[in-house]
This record gives C-alpha cells, sequence and structure tokens, in this order.
C-alpha cells in the first residue's frame, strides 16, 4: 500500500496542543494495525532546537540517535511506545542549509534558486523518501506555527504539492474562546482563520476545536457550515486534563472510520486488546490514587511547565504505576538562594520527597543545592536529574565531604574543589550545536544499589545531554565520606549515578524521563515515587 498522508495545521494562535492531536491519531492509526509515524517541521532557522531557551521554547528532547528535537517528539514516543529517530525532525536551518550547500556545490548551475519550485520538491522529496525508507503505512506532518506564519509559508505550499501526488487528509487545529460575560462560544476568529488557510490552497477535511468546554452544537455547526464541511468532521477537543483519553475521544465522535475512509484503507480492524489497555491507562489516570504524594520540583525555568514536560509525565506514569495521586510543587529554585535552613524547609514544608532537574548556567544554582541539602537532612526521598545528579554531587563535597568552596567549573572555572568538571573530550570544541554528550548510553550498576534495584539488570540505556561530569580526582574521597558510586560507563571511566547510603537519595548524570511511556515508567522515578508514598522497591539494597 502506498503511504498515505495525514497533515495537522494550526489556525488562530500557537500551543494549541497540534502535537497531541498529531500522536492521538498516530496512536488511534497504530490501533488498526498500520505504522503510522509523525514527522514534525519548525519554522525557526535553528538547525535543531539544542541551542533555544527553554523558557521559549519548552524542553529539548533527546532521541537514542543524538538527535535534540521538539518537545513534541516526547508526546510522540509516549503515545506509540516507539522510539523516533531525528529522520523526522525537519527544521527551517535544516532545510536552508541543505539547499544553500546544493546551491554551492553546482546542482542549480545555471537556474537562480527559488523556494517554489526548488525548496517545495525538496521537502517534498524528503518527506516521501522518509515514508519509503521506513515502510510506513500513513505518515503524520505536524507543521509548527501558526497558518499565516512567514515562517512556514513555503512548508504549508510544499504540503499542498505532496496533496496532488499522494492521498492526503488535512486536519485543522484551532481554538473556540468562551467569553465569560456572555456565556457564548465564539466562532468568528475560527470563521476568520480558515479563510486564511483556504488562500493557501487547502481546504481542511476534519478541524479539531479546542476549548475549555465542550464544544456545542451551535458552534459546531456553524463552523462546519463555513468550512464546507459536514458537522461529524468538526471533532471536540476541549480540555480534560488527561491527555491519554484524547484517541478515546476522538474516537467516540467517530472520526477515526471517517479518517480511514477518506485514506481509502479497507480491511483494517480495530485490536481491542491495545484499545482495552488504553482506555484502562486512562481510567487509571483520571481516578488518581487513594493516598497522595507531593513532590517538590526545584529548577530554574518553573516559569513555563514546559520546561520540564518529560519529568511531569514521567512522574505522572510513576504514579499511576504505584496507585498514587501526585501533587506536583513547583519550586523556583531562586526562592532558595540565600536562605537559612529553616526557610527552606518552610517553601518546603509539606513536600514528600525533593527532585531537581536538569538546566544549564549559574542561575539559581545555590538554591537547588539548599533543596538538595534538606532532602538529605530531612530523609526525604531525593532524585537527581543530570544537573541535579552534578549538584547532588556538590552539596555532598560541601556538607559531608568537608571540601570546603566544592563547585563546578560551569559555575566557577577558580573553585579549589571542582568536583564536577567539563569532560575531557569537550574542552576542544568550540561550536555549540549538536556537540554535547548526547543519545543513549550504557552504564554498568553496582550490585546492592538501589539503581540496580530499580532498574533490576546489571545494565541499562539511558538518554545524555551534558558537557560536564563527575571529576575522578575526587571519586576516592567522596566515596570514602560515604557517596556511593551506583553505575558508571561499562569501562568505569564516567560516574553515571550517585546514591546516599542511608535513605533514598538518587542522582544520575543521564535524562530517564526522556524514555519513560505510561505503562512503562522510568525504573529511577517508579523506585524515587515508591519510596515517597512508603513502598520501596528495594530488595537487595546494601
Amino acid at each position: 500500500m502506498p503511504t498515505k498522508y495525514v497533515v495537522v495545521v494550526g489556525s488562530l494562535l500557537s500551543g494549541l496542543g497540534k502535537g497531541i492531536v498529531t500522536a492521538s491519531i498516530s496512536k488511534i492509526l497504530s490501533m488498526y494495525g498500520l505504522k503510522a509515524r509523525p514527522l514534525k517541521f519548525d519554522g525557526y532557522l535553528n538547525y535543531d532546537c539544542g541551542t533555544m531557551n527553554p523558557y521559549r521554547h519548552g524542553e529539548v528532547f533527546v532521541l537514542d540517535d543524538k538527535g535534540e528535537v521538539d518537545m513534541d517528539f516526547g508526546t510522540y514516543e509516549r503515545f506509540l511506545d516507539v522510539n523516533m529517530t531525528m529522520d523526522f525532525s525537519m527544521t527551517g536551518g535544516k532545510l536552508f542549509g541543505e539547499i544553500i550547500a546544493k546551491e554551492r556545490r553546482g546542482d542549480f548551475l545555471g537556474r537562480d534558486v527559488q523556494i517554489i519550485p526548488n525548496m517545495t520538491e525538496l521537502i517534498v522529496g524528503k518527506i516521501e523518501g522518509i515514508a519509503e525508507k521506513e515502510g510506513l503505512d500513513v505518515m503524520l506532518i505536524e507543521v509548527g506555527g501558526t497558518v499565516g506564519d512567514i515562517e512556514n509559508s513555503y512548508f504549508i505550499e510544499a504540503v499542498r504539492q505532496l496533496s496532488l501526488k499522494h492521498k492526503t487528509v488535512f486536519v485543522d487545529v484551532t481554538y473556540v474562546p468562551e467569553l465569560s460575560t456572555v456565556g457564548e462560544q465564539k466562532t468568528k476568529p475560527t470563521q476568520i482563520a480558515l479563510r486564511s488557510l483556504m488562500q493557501s490552497g487547502i481546504r481542511p477535511d476534519f478541524i479539531f476545536c479546542r476549548s475549555e468546554h465542550p464544544v456545542g452544537q451551535p458552534a459546531r455547526r456553524k463552523i462546519a457550515m463555513f468550512a464546507n464541511l459536514d458537522e461529524n468532521r468538526v471533532i471536540d477537543d476541549h480540555d480534560t486534563g488527561n491527555i491519554y483519553a484524547m484517541p478515546l475521544n476522538f474516537m467516540k465522535q467517530g472520526f477515526d472510520s471517517v479518517l480511514l475512509r477518506d485514506l481509502d484503507i479497507s480491511g483494517v480492524e480495530l485490536d481491542r486488546a491495545k484499545l482495552d489497555g488504553l482506555q484502562r491507562y486512562a481510567e487509571a489516570m483520571g481516578q488518581g490514587g487513594g493516598k497522595e504524594v507531593s513532590v517538590a520540583i526545584v529548577g530554574k525555568y518553573i516559569d513555563l511547565h514546559d520546561s520540564y514536560a518529560s519529568v511531569k509525565e514521567a512522574l505522572v506514569h510513576s504514579g499511576v504505576a504505584n496507585s498514587v495521586s501526585l501533587k506536583l510543587n513547583w519550586v523556583e529554585s531562586e526562592e532558595l538562594e540565600g536562605k537559612s535552613r529553616e526557610e527552606v524547609a518552610e517553601r518546603l514544608k509539606g513536600s514528600d520527597c525533593v527532585l531537581v532537574p536538569g538546566g544549564f548556567g549559574k542561575r539559581g544554582i545555590e538554591g537547588m543545592i539548599n533543596a538538595i541539602r534538606h532532602a538529605r537532612e530531612n530523609r526525604l526521598p531525593f532524585l537527581g536529574l543530570c544537573l541535579g545528579m552534578q549538584l547532588m554531587t556538590i552539596e555532598y563535597a560541601r556538607n559531608v565531604a568537608g571540601l570546603e568552596g566544592a563547585n563546578s567549573s560551569e559555575f566557577d572555572v577558580d573553585a579549589p574543589h571542582r568536583v564536577i568538571d567539563i569532560m575531557e573530550d569537550q574542552k576542544s570544541i568550540e561550536q555549540k550545536g549538536g556537540t554535547m554528550r548526547l543519545g543513549s548510553w550504557p552504564a554498568r550498576l553496582a550490585e546492592g544499589t538501589r539503581a540496580r534495584a530499580a532498574y533490576n539488570a546489571e545494565i541499562a540505556h539511558e538518554r545524555h545531554r551534558h558537557r560536564y561530569e563527575f571529576n575522578n580526582a575526587y571519586r576516592k574521597r567522596l566515596e570514602e565520606a560515604g557517596l556511593v558510586i551506583s553505575a558508571t560507563t561499562p569501562d568505569g571511566g564516567i560516574v553515571e549515578i550517585v546514591e546516599w547510603k542511608d535513605h533514598f537519595g538518587v542522582g544520575t548524570q543521564a535524562h530517564p524521563e526522556l524514555k519513560s511511556r505510561p505503562e512503562k515508567p522510568a525504573p529511577l522515578f517508579d523506585a524515587f515515587i515508591a519510596s515517597a508514598a512508603g513502598s520501596e522497591k528495594q530488595a537487595g539494597v546494601r
């Protein structure tokens, strides 16, 4: 069967959840036994999102193959339970870089190089090539940004041209506001936005309506009329607080049968076992657990929760696995800087455990260290991720091992004890993009440790994104002071995980949150939440 295509665009404004809609459609198609994968286009001129600010862009999601990609890839992987590759990430920077390289090589000798046809033909060819290479039944294409943006206009033209060659269905994600003063859902913004999309030569086959409350029949009828669509093609996509129930919501509206008919796909049957599994998980998420566990997330990008999207989802997965309800206490680390033990304790009061996620730069570092000290001294379960593991090491060096002034060379190159230092192979690197220690790496887990018990394996593979590491010059001294080195690279060269001896405190140089899946939570998160709930899964811990 030749590959069919579903293109998801957004009109009116950004941040409507196109990634979740794209992932949900992919999930629905996969439950019918079809190989469906999403491709994401972002119009920015960065080669990838690795050098972008989390405050503006959200988290950088890292793939097994070292790709630094948009956070939507995390949603794709979690919904589909697959490992995506960087081939499926297409950016304006990559495309313009490739077209200029072709021109410099002489591929266009005698011709001027233009957006149309040269760029659009390049895009169509790349899309077709990926679909063929992966053997896809259906490729989902999520177009980042909003219809009408200059940044994605050429890509929208390219997918219009794609639709002339292949069976293609267009999905528009819009927003239906509801003014509290009149209590009515307003469709005029969507009507106006539809004109812009149609002026691009695209008429949507489906319109997904984001809204705070279920979209009423009058609003759906009016949108359908202006879009020249049947009402069953206007899909209610209101806020539910449970993203894993969204595919079920769309299927209840008959979306799946209409989509398959549009794609000319017949003879496929819904896998009832997969459907039942999704229903069970969505219900478990909706019900929550009997016991509440409060997690203090102490970070430096707290104002934008999307900066820690995968951390939040990994906690959710572990909460469901441990049958507990989670309460997330978001703490801006700068609030804890320069504070006494008593002041830190007051800010973290009521938290059952503490998590310090990844990040870069000096701002807020001392506040995170204060939070880690609070967790250690008060025997609260602690989980440190990447930067969190490094700061756990620094806190232990200062306050237990007696290494006054211990720090990371990232924050203080003149520190008397640089217990965290730049990796040797990073010292000669000048270009910042795509040059960190990235992708999936193995770690050997020491017997009798919490990490070994959590993974229940000798070797674990997790994704990384860092330039700095545990300084082996201080390894013996810190171990003598009681810090447990519970995992290293297989050759023993790089410290991967450290632990406290007397209670659950684990810091990992990796980002295990990136591989957490709804029914397969990240092992360290699972053990962390279990410990906070008072039911540690720690058999064999020394």
